[in-house]
Formats: structure tokens, C-alpha cells, sequence
């Protein structure tokens, strides 16, 4: 199972995303695809945007971890969406993918 969890203050302060689906083998697996693609494209996004020493960023099989130094509205904006995004992937499938809340 995939879990991710989103630490915030007034804004997003960290995002942490770990583990495997096991939605398919190893290949066809649609539910890890797609939060890799959103958790790398959200980081490219950023880079991209200039926003290199707002953040720290780790990425490794099965997990992602962005740390938010210095936040602003664009990166904030970037984050909420891949907040969106995680929340709906656990909406289209509940088995595979969850919310890890504090405690």
C-alpha cells in the first residue's frame, strides 16, 4: 500500500509519500505510475520554476519526500495540487493508496 502524508502549518510544510500499491506486477501497476508521475512532475515543476533553494527533495523506489524551506504562493499552489491529486487517486482507489495521519 501506498501512504502518503502532508504536514502543514499555515502552509504546506512537507510532503511524504512511501510504499508500493500492489494494484499489478511490477509494470502494470497504474495506481504507483501515477503517484510517481505526479510526486516527479510536481518536483520538476518546482525546479523548473526556480524554487530550487525553497525546497529539499528526496526521491528513492517507493518513496518521495519534499521538505519546504522557504514557501510562497506558486510553490504552495504546486503542493496543494499534488495534495489534490494523491486525495483523488485515494478516492479512485481506496485499497492501495491512504492517508497517513498524524498520532
Amino acid at each position: 500500500m501506498i501512504k502518503y502524508h502532508v504536514c502543514k502549518d499555515q502552509t504546506i510544510t512537507s510532503i511524504r509519500v512511501s510504499g508500493h500499491a500492489n494494484y499489478k506486477k511490477h509494470g502494470e501497476d497504474i495506481v504507483c505510475a501515477a503517484v510517481s508521475t505526479a510526486t516527479i512532475l510536481s518536483a520538476n515543476l518546482l525546479e523548473r520554476m526556480g524554487f530550487k533553494g525553497d525546497y529539499t527533495v528526496s526521491i528513492d523506489e517507493g518513496f518521495f519526500h519534499l521538505e519546504v524551506l522557504k514557501s510562497n504562493p506558486y510553490l504552495e499552489q504546486i503542493l496543494i495540487n499534488l495534495e489534490e491529486t494523491l486525495k483523488t487517486l485515494e478516492l479512485q482507489y481506496p485499497k492501495y493508496i491512504k492517508h497517513q495521519k498524524e498520532g
